[in-house]
């Protein structure tokens, strides 16, 4: 499973062997800056928006790619049956939102929402 760290001044997202070539990505870093907000969504499906870039896609199971929407582009990492962290960032950042399949989506909420600007918090 993908794993999202804060170090120093970037959200580190590293990714396990297999998602590296789902994804076609080895890793992703955004900075910190580029947050905007941050939450978990119990219903895995309901993270995909917009549709299927690049990756895989296996309906039900699995999305690991790029997700292209009318102005701008997700990524999403997301394994079917489980919550998943959504990371919204700014226009600035490569990606819009990051939709992540984590171990612990409310831990990682926990470390990152210090760092959304205030009045964002959900």
């Amino acid at each position: 499973m993908a794993r999202v760290v804060v170090e120093g001044a970037d959200i580190v997202v590293r990714l396990a062997w297999w998602e590296k070539l789902a994804a076609r990505r080895r890793g992703l870093r955004v900075p910190v800056a580029a947050l905007r907000g941050v939450y978990v969504e119990p219903d895995w499906w309901r993270a995909l928006r917009g549709v299927h870039g690049s990756g895989v896609w296996i309906p039900e199971k699995l999305y690991a790619g790029v997700r292209q929407l009318p102005h701008g582009k997700d990524f999403a990492v997301v394994r079917g049956g489980g919550a998943v962290l959504c990371v919204e960032l700014s226009r600035s950042a490569p990606f819009r939102r990051l939709a992540l399949s984590v171990p612990d989506p409310e831990g990682v909420l926990r470390a990152l929402q210090p760092h959304v600007p205030r009045g964002r918090r959900r």
